[in-house]
């Protein structure tokens, strides 16, 4: 029986970022784009954060949504945003053994607790 409610999940991404480039893109996240955050809020991503330690970034949101693809798909059409990627994806560089083309990788959620 359904409850009506959409399922939490939650999502977990690392990436590390070029020491030369680490303050830009601190300064960048100081002031992020009203546009940027509302295209994630409007496809279901909720209480994201972004963690640092020396030069590798950590970030982990919630997903309140029923077809993840398919919104991640939207906000990747989203043209603020591609702006804001234009600026900070060059202060960052893979972690570890990512795919081509690959950034953030998606970790594996270990565990939770509320």
């Amino acid at each position: 029986m359904s409850t009506g409610r959409t399922a939490v999940t939650r999502h977990g991404f690392v990436v590390d970022v070029r020491p030369e480039k680490r303050e830009e893109y601190l300064e960048l996240h100081r002031a992020v784009w009203p546009r940027v955050e509302e295209a994630m809020r409007e496809q279901g991503i909720r209480n994201y954060s972004i963690f640092i330690i020396d030069t590798t970034l950590f970030g982990t949101y919630e997903y309140v949504g029923d077809d993840y693809e398919a919104d991640m798909a939207r906000v990747q059409l989203d043209e603020e945003s591609q702006r804001w990627w234009r600026l900070t994806d060059p202060c960052q560089t893979p972690f570890g053994e990512a795919r081509d083309g690959e950034l953030w990788r998606e970790m594996e959620l270990a565990w939770h607790m509320d």
